[in-house]
């Protein structure tokens, strides 16, 4: 294959571009939609530039014993499938990716479903799946010459952006809506350099400051509209589909928040049907938080024809988005696989949070819609036992601490929102016990617990 062979075409009227002719805030000139990366030769059956599924198999494989940074690295050891750069010697990697794939023994046995895993993307350098994409997207703009990159941020955005810019030599700009972030994600980016302002408004009020700013300045934006970060952010799909020695899982389920990331995995599972690799895609289904349900609402009211924007309220922060870029390239990749859109209550996010942990596996407040999504799906027996389902868990327990904490506390829901879950809730509470300094009164407790 040849390094680049990349175009952008249009998702909504088909306009085709080269990548260097994209507007500053990556917007289709003709209809104002939004681009994906697209590989015209792969399209010909036997076309020069069509990547061979079996020698590419073997080859990824043997990369796994390499010592080469871009070979660690889970994105670009899959490079033939994104050849987005001029030189992959321009690449900027942290060794995101090959994240862990856990079974989930617990969750398995209350649910009746015998093959059940969590895909975890929290374990990426900075904590967060957003490390696949911003190696993608900031290698572009580093190579592509910019000195500045920027985004708005409801918290991994910009922890991401700024780790890889900081790597890269470059500036980073970050936009916040103030007050409405984990801090333990605002700290990373703080830590990595970036230039970090709050603004008196919320994401979505961020992402239109931004627009006008790329705009006016000579400042790449390294949002989820640059085509170039869902590139990076396809490649947990190849690892997915490795690891089951290329099949895929009948359900993968996915966080829904500005909704890059389903259409990301999506098109990864696509284009390994396409060239050969799988036979199949899994559904894709995606959960919301009812108070920030605005692609629930669009595929229920008028089949995802058009979306309403909402305004959104819930604790799991990275989903805290009303107005999401990607609501087309969602609603389709739902559509197109047989998935499912459903939203879930704070409570259900809570306790299927808490149940992540009691697996060992800590995750941030939004990659526990997944599981909570998970049981509705199975109450509706639309998931049966004998299917394999994989949970995409999108950011690090510590992403977000004080949930936690007011979780086991008891003071992180109100009693209107615990109605009907008190029992469970109470189950799964491990708040700190005040004790005396005695031997005696520490092994009374573990006696009380055992």
């Amino acid at each position: 294959m040849n390094d680049n062979l990349h175009q952008l075409r249009c998702f909504g009227c088909g306009v085709r571009i080269f990548g260097t002719e994209a507007q500053p805030d990556f917007r289709c000139a003709e209809c104002g939609d939004l681009f994906e990366v697209d590989y015209p030769g792969w399209g010909q059956r036997k076309g020069h530039d069509r990547p061979n599924p079996g020698a590419l198999k073997w080859l990824w494989r043997e990369r796994k014993c390499s010592a080469e940074a871009l070979d660690q690295s889970g994105v670009w050891r899959f490079r033939e499938l994104l050849p987005i750069l001029d030189s992959f010697g321009d690449a900027v990697t942290l060794r995101e990716g090959n994240t862990p794939l856990y079974s989930l023994p617990r969750a398995s046995r209350a649910l009746g479903i015998d093959q059940l895993f969590a895909k975890h993307q929290g374990m990426n350098p900075t904590g967060s799946f957003k490390d696949t994409g911003m190696t993608a997207a900031l290698s572009v703009a580093r190579e592509r010459g910019f000195k500045w990159v920027a985004c708005a941020s409801t918290g991994n955005t910009s922890a991401a952006m700024a780790a890889y810019a900081a790597r890269a030599g470059l500036r980073s700009l970050v936009l916040i809506p103030e007050g409405k972030i984990a801090w333990g994600k605002l700290s990373q980016a703080m830590d990595y350099g970036a230039v970090t302002c709050q603004l008196r408004t919320d994401f979505d009020g961020c992402v239109r400051v931004l627009t006008q700013i790329v705009r006016e300045a000579p400042i790449y934006l390294l949002n989820s509209v640059n085509p170039y970060r869902l590139e990076g952010q396809k490649t947990p799909a190849f690892e997915i589909a490795e690891f089951f020695d290329w099949t895929v899982p009948d359900h993968l389920i996915v966080p829904g928040g500005n909704l890059a990331n389903s259409s990301a995995l999506g098109k990864g599972f696509r284009e390994l049907k396409e060239l050969g690799l799988v036979a199949r895609m899994p559904r894709i289904s995606v959960i919301q938080a009812e108070g920030a349900n605005p692609l629930v609402r669009s595929l229920g009211l008028n089949l995802g024809a058009s979306l309403e924007p909402v305004e959104a309220h819930t604790r799991a922060t990275a989903i805290r988005i009303g107005n999401p870029a990607s609501w087309r390239k969602a609603a389709r990749v739902v559509q197109d696989t047989g998935g499912w859109c459903i939203d879930v209550s704070e409570a259900e996010i809570a306790i299927a949070k808490a149940e992540l942990g009691a697996e060992g596996l800590g995750c941030e407040p939004a990659s526990a819609v997944t599981l909570a999504g998970l049981k509705k799906l199975r109450a509706k027996s639309l998931v049966t036992s004998g299917e394999t389902v994989v949970l995409v868990l999108t950011g690090h327990t510590l992403k977000d601490a004080d949930y936690t904490i007011d979780f086991h506390r008891g003071t992180l829901l109100r009693d209107d929102e615990k109605a009907g879950h008190e029992a469970q809730i109470e189950s799964l509470r491990r708040n700190a016990i005040s004790l005396d300094a005695t031997p005696e009164a520490v092994l009374a407790t573990v006696k009380g617990v055992a």
